[in-house]
Formats: structure tokens, C-alpha cells, sequence
């Protein structure tokens, strides 16, 4: 039977159902096990705003000062955690749609970071004595379910400030709903002073219930298996059938920028979603990016989609090099490959100094359009 014999289904389940009878999705057991819990953190959300509505962007209520009032306690937030192409972003996405209210808010963690540091910036200006309390009671002002996908702690720094931060978000009656491909005790493993990151896991089990999606599917290696995944030459039908896979991956028809912080620096790609990621060859190897910003990419993604790929040689020596260290870092990571070239692999790049050691990152770049690559 291809769905549950559900005479009243909740309102997550029902768009679960109604998605996987339109083909839009394929039914998974160890999803639908889930959804239950879901519809249960869907029911107990209340639709009355939250005490100060939304007016202004929470930034700039928070730097219009005044604090906001303590809402009545919302059901208790969700940690949901498995592996890659499980489905994690695709089930947070549903428990936004259906939530009964519009103070809710749906981000990813690298690009909220990128908010939150300039909020925590304004508040120091400003004289704040705790810089994450405005930050985090300006987004409490105006939400009541906040959904943050993708938690990945790799810093000291945004251990202490994530930690604070859900800290008062739930003191203030916000449900919040994270996915995550770690359970909570391996976040910031063997991460520098991880004694002090303990406390945030401690609250994560107190005031969230942590549920994996334990699915033997990887429904997004499924939708690629097989496909094609090189597209010559990168002309318009090549972006077409880019933009195709693109919606097939993600829920984000109208993707949002893909912000990476790595020291202090952001490497800005034009799309990221559900952990996919698009630029053009120019937008990475066009730039002075080097292997750091190349590996925290690859942490970043398990599918990479890159427009353009010219023919290399001595017209584009510096920008040749970079694409080779980016391959080299995919290839290591494991992170599916999505690219329109000039040509096939063994014919971008067949003169000029350079090209006789491009042969390996074109056996590679073969290697890797492979049915069973990836994560």
C-alpha cells in the first residue's frame, strides 16, 4: 500500500501523503515513522502572534532597543538528525508549511551565522553587556517556530554563541525544530575546549526531543544514480537540464545565496539549499580562493553544481590551478560533482604548462560521474 490508512491524517502527514501521490516524492518507511511527531509539534503551535509582531526585521528591532515579552511556552522543539539524502531539510520543510502560523521562520546555519554576527556587532556598538540577549529576544519578538537546518558546529566561538542563543529563544517560548547529520554528543567532536560545549548539549535533550531518521535510503544518490551529471558544452540546454536537477534536489526554487565563513572571510556562492550548492567556474576559480575555502565548501555541500567550466590552459593558468585544488577537495570530501563544460574531461585542458598534470584531476573528474559516488 502506498499510504497509510489514516481516516484524519495531521497536517504534516497530509502534505507528506499529498507529495508522495503527485510523484513528487517517493514514500519512505523511516520517514513516515516521523511524522507523527510532527504533526504533534504542528497541533501544539499556537496561530495568535507572538508578543511583539514582526515589523521591521529583527535586527532592526533589536537595535530600536526594547525587549520582548515572554510568550506562553509552544510545544517542545525537535532535534532531527541521520544521514545525508535522508530527507531531514524536506521534513522541516513540510513542519514550516504546515505550522498554523505565520511568526515562523525557516534558515540555514551558515547564513544565519552570518546574521548573527552582525547583530552581535550592533549590540557591542550599542554598549550591550551581553550581546546575544538583543540578538536572540529581537528574533523572539516575531517568531514563534524557528527551523534551523544543517547545525554544524566547527568553532569555539559559534559553539558559545548557538548555545546562548537557544538558551533564550526557548525561555521565550520558541519551539525550534534542527536538523542535523550528527547526533547531539557528536557535535564539536574532539573540537577545541569542547567542556564547555557540553552544557548546550545537555539543554538540547532537556528542551528538545532528538529523533533520528534512521532510513537505508539516500534518496538524493537515488534521484542521481545513473543520470547524467556532465553536461557538454555549457550552452542553454546544459543550464536547462542544471536547473532541472536543481529543482529535483531542492525545495528552494528561489534559493537564497550560500555564505561560508572561514577565518574571518566569507566565500559567498549565488545558491545554496538542502546542503546543494550552485555557482559558476568564475564565482570559485575566478577569485583568490585557496584550499581552505575549498575544504570548508566541501563540508559545507554534498552536492556541488558548477556552471561553465571553459577550456583551461595558459589564457587561464591561475584560475586552471584553483579548479584543480577544488576538484582535488570534492574529490577527497566525496561531494557529487553537477557540471556543464566545454568539453569532456580529457579535452579541457591538452596543452601548455599545466595540462600533463590535469590528466589525474581528469580521471578523477571521470571517477566521479560515477552512478555510486557521493557521500
Amino acid at each position: 500500500m502506498d499510504s497509510p490508512s489514516t481516516a484524519n491524517p495531521g497536517p504534516v502527514t497530509a502534505l507528506y501523503e499529498a507529495r508522495v501521490t503527485a510523484g513528487r516524492l517517493v514514500a519512505d518507511p523511516a520517514q513516515r515513522a516521523i511524522l507523527p511527531a510532527l504533526d504533534g509539534l504542528v497541533a501544539g503551535l499556537s496561530d495568535a502572534p507572538p508578543p511583539a509582531a514582526a515589523r521591521a526585521g529583527w535586527l532592526g528591532r533589536m537595535l530600536g532597543g526594547g525587549a520582548a515579552a515572554t510568550a506562553a511556552p509552544g510545544p517542545r522543539g525537535l532535534y532531527l538528525w541521520g544521514g545525508v539524502g535522508r530527507g531531514k531539510s524536506m521534513l522541516m520543510d513540510l513542519v514550516t508549511e504546515a505550522a498554523p502560523t505565520a511568526a515562523k521562520r525557516r534558515v540555514h546555519f551558515h547564513g544565519f551565522m552570518q546574521e548573527v554576527q552582525a547583530g552581535l556587532t550592533a549590540a557591542r556598538q550599542s554598549g550591550a553587556p551581553d550581546a546575544v540577549r538583543p540578538v536572540a529576544e529581537a528574533i523572539a519578538a516575531s517568531t514563534r517556530l524557528f527551523c534551523f537546518d544543517e547545525m554544524q558546529i566547527t568553532d569555539i566561538a559559534d559553539a558559545m554563541i548557538v548555545g546562548r542563543l537557544f538558551q533564550i529563544l526557548f525561555d521565550k517560548g520558541v519551539t525550534v525544530v534542527t536538523t542535523s547529520n550528527r547526533v547531539p554528543e557528536d557535535l564539536y567532536k574532539h573540537g577545541l575546549n569542547r567542556q564547555l560545549f557540553l552544557p548546550f548539549i545537555a539543554l538540547i535533550r532537556e528542551r528538545m526531543d532528538v529523533v533520528r531518521l534512521d532510513s537505508p535510503i539516500d534518496h538524493r544518490q537515488d534521484r542521481l544514480a545513473g543520470g547524467q551529471v556532465w553536461f557538454v558544452p555549457a550552452d542553454t540546454i546544459a543550464r536547462a537540464s542544471i536547473d532541472a536537477l536543481w529543482a529535483e534536489l531542492t525545495e528552494c526554487p528561489d534559493p537564497e545565496p550560500l555564505r561560508i565563513e572561514v577565518k574571518g572571510r566569507i566565500v559567498e556562492l549565488p545558491a545554496g539549499c538542502d546542503r546543494v550548492a550552485r555557482a559558476g567556474f568564475w564565482d570559485l576559480c575566478g577569485k583568490p580562493l585557496g584550499p581552505g575555502d575549498f575544504l570548508a565548501l566541501a563540508q559545507a555541500v554534498d552536492v556541488l553544481m558548477l556552471d561553465g567550466i571553459p577550456r583551461l590552459g595558459s589564457q587561464n593558468y591561475d584560475a586552471a590551478k584553483r579548479f584543480v585544488t577544488l576538484i582535488d577537495t570534492l574529490y577527497e570530501a566525496r561531494v557529487r560533482l553537477i557540471a556543464s563544460a566545454a568539453d569532456e574531461p580529457e579535452r579541457l585542458y591538452i596543452e601548455g604548462e599545466g595540462s600533463f598534470e590535469f590528466e589525474r584531476t581528469a580521471s578523477r573528474l571521470r571517477e566521479m560521474r560515477g552512478a555510486d559516488w557521493g557521500r
